[in-house]
């Protein structure tokens, strides 16, 4: 284990992840139908990430509650004890196009919730005010946590102005606090590093941020030594630009963790 206190720590239902492990690992599912996502969760989980993001917006089947909730089920028993981010990413943000309303996924997210399959739930803090508080109530009814997440495909931008969206959902009640950005130069990737350390020291929550494409792989590799809890790696398909193999991911954490305690 890392527990080097360089990110604050993720409960799951009142126990710490993966023993305080930093940072932790989560693999995304992006497969567009039952047979193809059990396939993929299968791949996954051998290589026994420490979170399991489905990214519901890939789902051909989105748009029936039913389905998605017998497929939450379906993941929930073959994933074992890895816990489970549920999250539909909206097209603005980067997301998939899909056939359903707010309100209709709010629903969703509701149903899904009330299974009690999932542990964390995502929702962009850009989105209206209520519908945030909508899907942060969900989430909480049913003792999951909610990550509260922004995007940005286009740019990075200034070191102040992500803090601020920090603040923002930790005061908007969120549990765990996501920004992703893109750089346009190497520069950027220091600007996302330095407003994690910057949010880490600020906020009581714990942080996730990425720097996407091939220069944020960088961030994927060390932005944890900045406060970022959480890493996405490529279990078998990318969710997002830069995504590293669980594999080589771990190589390199490993070299991180143990030059950082001296050893």
């Amino acid at each position: 284990m890392g527990d080097l206190g360089m990110s604050k720590g993720i409960d799951v239902r009142g126990q710490p992840l993966a023993g305080g492990k930093e940072p932790l690992i989560c693999t995304p599912l992006v497969a567009r139908d039952e047979p193809s996502i059990l396939r993929e969760v299968a791949v996954v989980c051998a290589k026994c990430p420490d979170l399991i993001e489905w990214r519901v917006d890939f789902f051909a089947g989105i748009a029936d509650s039913a389905r998605v909730v017998a497929l939450a089920r379906e993941i929930r028993k073959q994933a074992g004890s890895v816990p489970i981010i549920f999250t539909r990413r909206s097209t603005r943000e980067g997301g998939e196009p899909i056939g359903i309303e707010e309100e209709q996924v709010l629903s969703l997210y509701r149903a899904v919730c009330e299974t009690g399959c999932v542990d964390f739930v995502d929702y962009e803090i850009n989105n209206e005010p209520q519908h945030f508080q909508a899907a942060r109530q969900a989430a909480h009814h049913s003792g999951a946590q909610l990550i509260a997440s922004f995007h940005d495909f286009q740019q990075t931008p200034p070191a102040a102005e992500i803090v601020a969206k920090l603040v923002t959902m930790e005061e908007a009640g969120a549990d765990i606090a996501k920004v992703a950005v893109t750089p346009r130069a190497i520069d950027d990737v220091l600007t996302l590093l330095g407003a994690t350390l910057a949010g880490s020291r600020q906020l009581r929550l714990p942080i996730i941020s990425v720097s996407m494409g091939p220069y944020g792989s960088l961030s994927r590799l060390f932005g944890w030594t900045f406060g970022s809890s959480v890493t996405f790696a490529v279990g078998d398909k990318a969710s997002a630009p830069g995504q590293v193999a669980i594999e080589d991911l771990r190589i390199v954490l490993d070299i991180l963790r143990r030059s950082l305690a001296g050893k």
